[in-house]
């Protein structure tokens, strides 16, 4: 089994199905609602398990009932969370969120307080590769740094703010548009992709929802179409993309074939609602790529 290594953000999400997302301080009605684990690592490390690797998270909650929910979720899943540390006195981070219609979604989250810096972990043995987001930036660096040392993928979840530092220890960053606009001062693809693969050592990409993913690739941009489908919940989408992405570097393949096999497990994640609740199996994402459709997502 594939052995992966997650490091960063673990939440409890409050999931508010609305007609359209608020825009005035007045009250709204759900016609639906659910209670989910999520965050950047912890949605990752679902992915990496149902797509059938194994997931090991370094992550920190409080002493509090939401932090014994998130454990109690991630553990359900088969995620190790032997590195999952309980801060007594702290705030677990919790998030609520809105869902329309269309399947956009708007967040409101606690990052948590009093978590501390926990980085005396755990690990196995064989770690294939790692993966960081920026909510937690002493485990991230923490992560990269020992995947740098094994020799093995390190990437970066590239939400802003992303400290250069921290960017420059990974092997692949994955920016999401706002990131990549926050790092490099450009919101135009092309010329945030040169400009980042200026700046950093390792490979670069960027990926925008239904308009598919870049990457840069001997001085130009490579571009990966997303997968045709019904979108009604793009709620942990990213995360999930992070979380295939890596696993498929670890098995082997190139940033290219892993661009594709994780384009087609985030876009099976938004056919369903529920944020990571909608995660697709190993074989569901394997039948859509022998289907070979791709295209802007409806």
């Amino acid at each position: 089994m594939t052995n992966i290594l997650l490091a960063g953000q673990a939440v409890l999400d409050f999931i508010f199905e609305v007609e359209e997302l608020p825009t005035k301080p007045e009250k709204y009605r759900a016609g639906a609602a659910q209670i989910i684990g999520g965050g950047c690592a912890a949605n990752a490390a679902v992915a990496v398990e149902r797509l059938g690797g194994q997931a090991f998270i370094a992550t920190r909650v409080g002493g509090d009932p939401v932090g014994q929910t998130i454990a109690d979720g991630l553990a359900a899943e088969g995620v190790n969370i032997d590195n999952l540390f309980r801060a007594d006195d702290g705030n677990s981070s919790y998030s609520a969120i809105s869902v329309d219609r269309h399947g956009d979604r708007q967040i409101v989250n606690l990052r948590g307080t009093g978590l501390g810096d926990p980085l005396d972990w755990t690990l196995p043995e064989r770690i294939d590769a790692v993966l960081a987001d920026t909510r937690w930036e002493a485990g991230a660096t923490q992560a990269l740094t020992l995947a740098r040392e094994r020799g093995i993928p390190g990437v970066l979840d590239g939400e802003s703010p992303i400290p250069q530092a921290l960017a420059a220890l990974a092997s692949h960053v994955v920016f999401s548009m706002q990131g990549i606009a926050h790092f490099t001062g450009d919101s135009a693809v092309g010329a945030a992709l040169a400009v980042a693969a200026h700046r950093l050592p390792g490979w670069v990409a960027v990926t925008d929802g239904g308009n598919g993913t870049y990457h840069w690739k001997d001085g130009s941009v490579v571009h990966t179409p997303a997968f045709r489908v019904h979108v009604v919940d793009t709620l942990g989408a990213g995360d999930v993309f992070h979380g295939a992405f890596t696993l498929a570097l670890a098995e082997g393949l190139d940033e290219g074939a892993a661009i594709r096999f994780a384009s087609a497990t985030a876009a099976l994640k938004c056919t369903r609602r529920g944020g990571r609740a909608g995660t697709p199996s190993r074989a569901e994402v394997a039948a859509l790529l022998r289907n070979g459709q791709t295209a802007a997502a409806e």
